[in-house]
């Protein structure tokens, strides 16, 4: 909003052309996540805590996790209106890499709504039947895969990914390119979900990722840059380094409630929607590959879920009883129940997370 009701000035007040800059209004846009977190954030958990909206405690979780029962959740309402709200601001919103990742972001955030109005509203255990969530997330892959792949301006790189480690190397997935967008959809949206588990270990994460998208967005959108890195140029898509800027900003901002202890959960209405914008990220940069190691710890979350459920089915075949690898999982718990306090679980999982971000934009020089 604000680009194209200023910029348009610049001829008048040369100032404004600082509204043509995709860094000026990156910065902006993260700090504008930041203030609306923190004057939105008292006021919604005021709010749902008066509506007694609270998040369920699972009773094979580990004990120390009873003493957060009565901490209000649906505090995704927080980080969408902290990422939404500054990408409209500040982005240029005739942008199609703009259209795509609002829409997938307010596509799951609806569905993560429903699944906590189901469980902490209206009491069902298990909220919204997880095929229907399945439903909900191949039906984005559709649409988001579609659109690209028929849409004339993602021509040049229309069903390619880049290879991470390998210079001026793609694969091009051709007609299964929708189907390898849903996989990707999906496997974020599904693994940020699951490492939703500790406070402030989700939003620590989200954040670290926002920021090295933010980066590759930033570089991928400028002809020189790509070039000289040897990365697909893909024009507009600078546009996406507000939107990053956005959600690091809104998730810094909703940590400030959710370090340990919570005053809030994020609930599914912001784990899958911040999970699904990841991998929508990663698809419109040509980046799923190296989602891999940017979100390295959500990957070692869902794979140790896997791997457990995996293990107890073989050996429950094998010997007719089921054991575990993990003394729990997701693996945030096994840690926790080796004797971790939470807040040493959750900091050692952002650095690794730290670790791993780096690693990624190392990939561009190491090929």
């Amino acid at each position: 909003m604000f680009y194209h009701l200023f910029y348009p000035l610049k001829s008048y007040i040369s100032g404004l052309n600082l509204f043509h800059y995709i860094t000026f209004r990156a910065a902006m846009a993260a700090i504008t996540a930041l203030l609306i977190s923190f004057f939105i954030g008292p006021l919604i958990i005021k709010s749902l805590q008066k509506r007694f909206i609270f998040e369920s405690i699972r009773e094979s979780g580990p004990d120390t996790h009873f003493n957060k029962k009565g901490t209000p959740t649906m505090g995704g309402i927080i980080i969408l209106l902290a990422m939404i709200l500054p990408t409209l601001l500040w982005a240029n919103l005739t942008n199609t890499y703009i259209h795509i990742i609002l829409i997938a972001t307010v596509w799951m955030g609806l569905i993560g709504f429903l699944d906590d109005y189901l469980k902490s509203v209206r009491k069902l255990d298990k909220g919204l039947v997880a095929r229907y969530k399945i439903v909900g997330q191949i039906l984005l892959g559709l649409v988001i895969g579609g659109w690209i792949y028929f849409h004339q301006e993602f021509e040049s790189a229309r069903s390619i990914t880049s290879v991470p480690f390998f210079k001026n190397y793609e694969i091009n997935f051709g007609s299964f390119y929708v189907p390898w967008v849903i996989l990707v959809v999906m496997a974020s949206s599904n693994a940020v979900n699951l490492t939703d588990g500790l406070d402030g270990l989700a939003s620590g994460l989200l954040a670290i990722c926002a920021v090295a998208f933010g980066a590759i967005a930033y570089i991928s959108g400028r002809v020189d840059f790509s070039n000289y890195l040897n990365i697909v140029y893909l024009p507009g898509s600078g546009e996406l380094s507000i939107y990053a800027s956005s959600m690091m900003g809104a998730c810094l901002g909703f940590l400030w409630f959710n370090a340990p202890p919570a005053k809030i959960f994020m609930g599914d209405t912001g784990a899958l929607a911040t999970g699904a914008a990841l991998g929508t990220l990663a698809i419109l940069l040509k980046k799923e590959l190296l989602l891999l190691i940017i979100g390295g710890v959500f990957v070692w979350e869902a794979l140790s879920v896997i791997i457990q459920l995996s293990y107890f089915h073989f050996t429950k075949k094998r010997n007719g009883v089921g054991k575990r690898l993990f003394n729990m999982a997701p693996i945030h718990h096994h840690y926790e129940l080796k004797g971790w306090k939470e807040t040493q679980v959750v900091i050692r999982f952002w650095i690794i997370g730290i670790l791993f971000a780096l690693l990624s934009l190392t990939t561009f020089k190491i090929r």
